[in-house]
């Protein structure tokens, strides 16, 4: 499944940056540092783990993935203009086919037998 791949690697991104924020890390923002580098980490994880629900075919990653799509779509958005563009793009780019594979019919059908 497409979507799955493509969430995985969200996921990855995130756990990424998280660990770049703490090789970032300085005295005078310690807190901002390991709070971000936390979120960042912990939402990767959570990430992988829908990633994996979704290659495994189980209807339960379906909502928290779409949700966070849609945050993704938000924050691409509030990316576009000027030198962040390309950012904004490629998170959109991403964001929209994870949600047309999560939300296409046969990827539907799939999830909605694992209810069953």
């Amino acid at each position: 499944m497409a979507a799955a791949g493509l969430v995985g690697l969200e996921g990855l991104t995130l756990a990424i940056l998280g660990v770049l924020e703490l090789a970032s890390l300085n005295s005078a923002r310690v807190a901002l540092a390991l709070t971000t580098a936390l979120f960042f980490v912990g939402l990767g994880a959570g990430l992988g783990w829908c990633a994996r629900g979704l290659f495994l075919v189980r209807s339960w990653a379906r909502g928290p993935v779409v949700a966070c799509q849609l945050i993704g779509v938000l924050l691409g958005f509030s990316f576009w203009g000027g030198e962040t563009t390309p950012i904004a793009v490629g998170i959109l780019l991403v964001c929209v086919a994870a949600l047309i594979g999560v939300l296409h019919p046969a990827s539907t059908r799939a999830l909605a037998a694992d209810e069953g």
